[in-house]
Parts: structure tokens; C-alpha cells; sequence
């Protein structure tokens, strides 16, 4: 049966700028994709990766290219073939996820061969001009209990000693987006630990931390930016004990799937992240997050409104919503 394929970009505004050490977001642009057929419809979103130079315009060309492929029936392993590892392939997968769920009645978690618990997202506070606003920000998030702290070269245990006096019972992990050098990596490590954060994630820059091998750091690293697919897990399991899964960076949950069963043979821990959007996107990261240990799919907290019916947000805590979702029927 052929397929009818829609490809459009979106743009959703943040509730206000989210600032990390290289890159400050006013709005959430996206890459939406749309299979269609027998009327019943499967719908993928991504927003790309940005350090990579990917943007809505290169993803919906990228897209556009394979709606031949799409329309006569390429499935997930196909689409691995069709389209490297980035955004556009991010969201061709979601939507073939989507749609076989609906033909075939059985839940993306089902076939994934995970559960469909509710699972704890972190709350992501962005880089702020002085650690008294980020310490705001914790307060202010009383219901909150595990956070994500966004941190660069100026002032990084200033900013966590802050926060910890503003909410002593938070657990925190820390991201430093390649900010830091190896020398500030290991000054600021032990009062980090010191402070009660979990673990650190990308403090040195993709293609710069070689100098991880053979370190061993008083808290967990964990890779992202150096970590983007299977091909680059060899190199970051020599550095790094936990690495962080993005399927904008994996190109889709077939293959982020691969790539989490592969990272905990080598014995890594792992996080499921996102580079933000709608609860479309988080869908599938929802999914890998039930493999993980720490999971930061707070994408739709950090926008001015979510699509309707989706994820449920509470206390951190995110549940399948009420009415049926990936073929998940519902509560």
C-alpha cells in the first residue's frame, strides 16, 4: 500500500532563553514527518544537532530526498541505509515507529522489549549571568527534586554551592558542554563531588578529551558530544563511564536502541537526553529511557505549550498520557 509523506518545520518558543555554554535557544525549531497510510498515521519530530551545523531547513531536505524510498515502503532497517545518523533520520524513524504501532497494535515499548513504567526526567536549569539566578531558579522549582545543571568556565562551584544551600535535599547532576579544559576538569571535580553532584557530563570538547584515558575522575563522566552513534562508542568507553543517548545524535531509536545494548556490554552506564521540542520528540526517547539511569526528557517544560495529549509531567516525574500513544492504549 503506498504511503502519502508530509514534511514540515516548526518553530516552538521557549518560556524564556535557555542558555548553555556555547548556544542560547529563544525557540525550539523542528523537523516534523508524517507518514500516512490506510489512514492511519504515524508522526516523528526532531530538532537536529546543532553543533553539528544541523537545522530545519538541511533536515527537511534531507527528508525530502527519500520520500520516494518512504512512500514505497522503507521500513527502520532501510532508513538506516537511506540516511546517516542526525536529525532527519530521527524523525523518519519516529514516524515508522509510530505507524507500526498502529497497524500492528502492539506499543513501542513492546517491541523494544522494555517496560512502560513512569520514569524520573531531571529539570534542567540553564547557565545563568550569577549563581544567586540559578540558585532562584532550584528554589523556585520546590516539587522538583533532581536537577541538571548547566555550568561553564566562569564560576562553576560558586554556581553548585548556591544552589545546594537554596535546596540542600536536591540530587544534581552537572553538564559543562565542552566548556572546560582538562586542568579546570580536574580542579573542580572534588568540590563538585564535595557538593553532592552525581556525575559529569561533557566537560571537555568532542575530538579534545583524549586526556580522559587512563584519568580517574572522583565522580562519573559521561559522554555526549562524544558520543554520538555505535561507531564512536570504542573511543568513549576509554574515557568516559557513562554515555549520554540523544536520538537526534543516533538518528532515531532503532539505532539508539543498538547502541544502548552494545554500551552496557562494555559495561557503561547510561542517560537518555534530548536536545529539547514536544512531547512528539520525547515519545521515542520515553521508550530508551526505561534502559537508563539517568533520564533528562524535559524538552516540554521548556517551551511555552506542549501538543495536546501529550507526556504527562509531574513532580518530574513523566506517565504515558491518558489517551492511546505509540500503542500504548492509554490510562
Amino acid at each position: 500500500m503506498r504511503r502519502n509523506i508530509t514534511i514540515r518545520m516548526e518553530s516552538w518558543p521557549a518560556i524564556i532563553p535557555f542558555r548553555i555554554s556555547n548556544h542560547v535557544w529563544d525557540d525550539f525549531p523542528c523537523v516534523v514527518c508524517e507518514i500516512e497510510q490506510g489512514g492511519l498515521l504515524g508522526r516523528g519530530e526532531a530538532l537536529g544537532v546543532y553543533y553539528l551545523d544541523e537545522t530545519t531547513d538541511s533536515m527537511a531536505a534531507e527528508l525530502e530526498a527519500i520520500i520516494p524510498e518512504l512512500e514505497t515502503g522503507a521500513d527502520q532497517q532501510r532508513l538506516l541505509e537511506l540516511l546517516p545518523p542526525g536529525g532527519a533520520r530521527m524523525a523518519a524513524d519516529a514516524a515508522l515507529w509510530d505507524l507500526e504501532t498502529q497497524i500492528t497494535g502492539r506499543s513501542a515499548w513492546s517491541k523494544a522489549g522494555v517496560g512502560e513504567e513512569p520514569i524520573e526526567t531531571v529539570f534542567t536549569i540553564g547557565l545563568e549571568d550569577t549563581p544567586e539566578a540559578m540558585a532562584a531558579k532550584a528554589a523556585a522549582a520546590a516539587d522538583i527534586s533532581l536537577f541538571k545543571v548547566k555550568l561553564g568556565a566562569d564560576r562553576p562551584v560558586e554556581r553548585i554551592t548556591a544552589i545546594r544551600e537554596a535546596r540542600p535535599d536536591a540530587r544534581m547532576v552537572v553538564d559543562i558542554n565542552q566548556g572546560w579544559t582538562f586542568d579546570e576538569l580536574q580542579q573542580h571535580a572534588p568540590a563538585l563531588q564535595a557538593l553532592g553532584v552525581s556525575m559529569i557530563e561533557q566537560p571537555l570538547p568532542r575530538g579534545g578529551d583524549s586526556d580522559l584515558e587512563g584519568y580517574e575522575p572522583p565522580l562519573p563522566l559521561c559522554g555526549d558530544e562524544s558520543c554520538l552513534h555505535l561507531g564512536e562508542l570504542e573511543d568513549a568507553a576509554r574515557r568516559y563511564q557513562m554515555i549520554n543517548i540523544k536520538l537526534d545524535k543516533t538518528g532515531g531509536l532503532t539505532h539508539g536502541l543498538e547502541l544502548a545494548h552494545a554500551a552496557r556490554e562494555k559495561g557503561l552506564r547510561l542517560m537518555v537526553g534530548c536536545m529539547g521540542g514536544t512531547s512528539l520528540a520525547m515519545a521515542p526517547h520515553h521508550v530508551i529511557a526505561q534502559l537508563c539511569d539517568f533520564v533528562d526528557i524535559d524538552g516540554p517544560l521548556l517551551i511555552k505549550e506542549d501538543r495536546p495529549g501529550g507526556l504527562h509531567y509531574d513532580k518530574g516525574i513523566v506517565t504515558l498520557p491518558e489517551r492511546p500513544f505509540w500503542g500504548q492504549p492509554g490510562r
